[in-house]
């Protein structure tokens, strides 16, 4: 009796699926972002074997992110909501960074009076 292997070949287009289902769910929040914000454009970040971060900055300044549990999802994410990505997080692109009493008082807070690194 010759031994035989069957070869599921659904399960690629199965986790295909899953993974376009998971960009476009990431592409509606970036959407929303960017409307609620006037616009938007992001930069993507690879996280190792936690996936990516897509670090979108608003038209008005307001910026915040998403994680994607792969680099390919988060480039097809970005892709479908049509935003502007950056290669790089340089000045020019950190200057539009809007930020607020909130992450002033937490980035004073580390160094002043914070808690020693000992």
């Amino acid at each position: 009796m010759a031994d035989t292997q069957q070869v599921d070949e659904s399960t690629g287009a199965v986790q295909d699926a899953k993974a376009e289902r998971r960009a476009a769910r990431f592409a509606k929040r970036i959407a929303a972002f960017a409307k609620e914000h006037g616009g938007a454009e992001g930069h993507l970040e690879y996280l190792g074997q936690r996936g990516a971060r897509i670090v979108l900055v608003g038209a008005d300044g307001g910026w915040g992110d998403v994680v994607t549990p792969t680099y390919a999802i988060a480039e097809q994410a970005v892709k479908r909501a049509g935003i502007t990505v950056h290669e790089e997080f340089d000045g020019e692109f950190a200057a539009k960074v809007r930020t607020g009493p909130y992450e002033w008082k937490r980035m004073a807070g580390i160094q002043l009076g914070g808690p020693r690194n000992a």
